[in-house]
């Protein structure tokens, strides 16, 4: 696996990646029409663009070294609050589950956590979404819950997570 930071140049390439493991991941949480209207929110060209303009915020697109392919993305921004960094956005797509590439993202992440400062990783996930159990195997802790108004009529009902850097 090879991570390679994204440019402006990739934001169609994120955005078909978040199309296609948005459909496999969210298909049995959220409505189509839930999923359409946080796509179309969080992964609009202006709002990618956004975060690349940002120096804290990092997206890495995840290559598979094998064959070339892009299996996914983690985006990220550093200093969200004092020493921590939120982990806004780890997606594979659906045929590149377990083969270790969320486990290597999240080791990369950690270095780069540690590298900046920062001794805290945080994330929202959904509460009905299995990924949960994915942070949990890799030292993620629930400490709240969350219901946040994304507009639109919609709602994400999330865990709280952490993963504390230890130096």
């Amino acid at each position: 696996m090879k991570l390679i930071k994204a440019t402006e140049n990739d934001i169609p390439l994120i955005q078909d990646l978040a199309r296609r493991s948005w459909g496999n991941a969210y298909a049995d949480i959220l409505s189509g029409e839930q999923m359409d209207y946080m796509l179309s929110k969080m992964y609009s060209e202006a709002e990618i663009g956004s975060h690349l303009r940002n120096a804290d915020y990092h997206y890495y697109m995840i290559q598979d070294e094998n064959n070339g392919s892009y299996e996914g993305f983690i985006g990220y921004q550093h200093h969200y609050e004092e020493q921590t960094t939120k982990l806004h956005r780890i997606y594979l797509v659906p045929e590149s589950k377990g083969k270790g590439f969320g486990k290597q993202a999240l080791k990369f992440l950690n270095g780069k956590v540690s590298e900046n400062g920062d001794q805290r990783i945080i994330l929202t996930v959904n509460k009905h979404n299995t990924a949960r159990n994915f942070y949990e195997s890799q030292g993620y802790t629930v400490y709240g819950e969350g219901v946040f108004d994304i507009g639109g009529g919609f709602v994400m009902d999330d865990y709280l997570m952490e993963f504390l850097i230890h130096k």
